[in-house]
């Protein structure tokens, strides 16, 4: 095959001939013990992690709108990298979950857009049993999948945990966003490369809180360093009964979850 004219990622995105072999289906949280807690944090390399406090969220939608300005995510792109989730339970034990826009403009209407646009549904509030918000967001993963499909190397971990990506190196093959089992990986519309969220990697790394972090107004979001065991937040994750999300994965997540109901998919 002549390669004359072509670029390098084309050439690279045709000569990688392989897939992935399987289909990460949808699965649960887990909560963890207080000895799997401490494991998260003394056996690890000097790193980040998040706590989500989903007893405090309220769906406000200020975290989604500060990353998207903040990480040059087209404002009106279906895309981005946190998100929140807003969920109803019914008496009944039927969930029902939407995420308008990444609920970017928050959640305005009563009306559940599960799916797409053509599925919608208004429960009617004296049959809710139950409702939260949850957000989501790069789970920065101890053994990151993405990290082991990507054929090129764009996709790395840096030594205090955080997984990156360099767009110079990414031919857009889409393995790593087939291989998120948290579903937090999207093309960027513009660089037609893969994204995600990164804890705002240039802040934190320059002693600045992550946008979404310095947005909220209720404390849902909180940066820890697990490697500072006087951190406060760090406290909170060894003495609080956290959960994470997809703990059966075996990718060792590292965002922490308080409050988490058991419907949270």
């Amino acid at each position: 095959m002549s390669c004359s004219g072509c670029s390098r990622r084309e050439f690279l995105k045709d000569a990688v001939g392989c897939s992935l072999a399987t289909v990460l289906p949808l699965s649960a949280f887990t909560f963890l013990t207080p000895e799997q807690a401490r494991a998260a944090v003394t056996n690890t390399k000097v790193r980040w992690a998040f706590l989500v406090d989903t007893m405090a969220c309220v769906g406000c939608g200020m975290c989604v709108k500060a990353c998207k300005n903040e990480n040059e995510i087209p404002y009106d792109a279906p895309v981005t990298r946190t998100w929140v989730e807003r969920y109803v339970v019914t008496k009944d034990g039927a969930v029902h979950a939407d995420s308008p826009m990444g609920a970017r403009d928050g959640f305005t209407s009563a009306v559940i857009h599960e799916g797409d646009e053509a599925h919608q549904e208004e429960v009617d509030p004296d049959d809710i049993a139950k409702a939260f918000f949850v957000p989501k967001l790069c789970n920065q993963c101890d053994n990151p999948a993405c990290v082991q499909v990507c054929p090129v190397g764009a996709t790395y971990q840096t030594d205090d945990g955080v997984v990156l990506i360099d767009r110079e190196w990414c031919i857009g093959c889409g393995y790593c966003v087939m291989a998120c089992p948290y579903g937090v990986r999207f093309f960027h519309p513009v660089t037609k490369t893969a994204d995600k969220c990164n804890f705002c990697y240039h802040r934190i790394t320059k002693g600045l809180q992550p946008a979404c972090v310095q947005s909220c107004a209720f404390g849902a979001r909180r940066l820890a360093n697990l490697r500072d065991p006087e951190d406060p937040v760090t406290k909170t994750i060894l003495t609080e009964r956290v959960a994470v999300l997809k703990d059966e994965y075996g990718t060792k997540p590292h965002v922490f979850y308080l409050g988490l109901d058991e419907s949270v998919r």
